[in-house]
């Protein structure tokens, strides 16, 4: 799958082992480093695993449309669908099996 960032700033961040570490640790870095591989891996959002530990889930209410994977708890790596025009189900839902680009949005806890 490809994926962007939201910014120059994120896309550093999370192509970079040292400023992981830096910005959330070296556990939660070494399990962003991994979550990022298997986005790397996946074709499509489909792809991504929605059991834990990597637990590809929607978001709801002011994140609608975005997609969450687990890092370490309580935080999540938040990224939406990056194809353009998204694509949809008839029912207006994200068709996550045409979901071939993402961009990372943040890595935080938003609960």
């Amino acid at each position: 799958m490809e994926i962007l960032f939201k910014t120059r700033k994120m896309q550093k961040r999370m192509n970079s082992e040292a400023e992981l570490v830096r910005e959330y640790g070296k556990e939660n870095a070494r399990v962003i480093m991994r979550r990022m591989m298997v986005l790397h891996a996946a074709e499509c959002l489909a792809d991504v695993p929605q059991k834990p530990p990597d637990r590809c889930h929607a978001l709801s209410g002011n994140r609608k449309g975005q997609y969450a994977v687990d890092a370490k708890q309580p935080y999540r790596i938040i990224m939406e669908p990056a194809n353009n025009p998204i694509p949809l189900l008839e029912d207006g839902s994200i068709d996550t099996r045409s979901v071939t680009a993402i961009r990372i949005l943040e890595v935080k806890d938003y609960h």
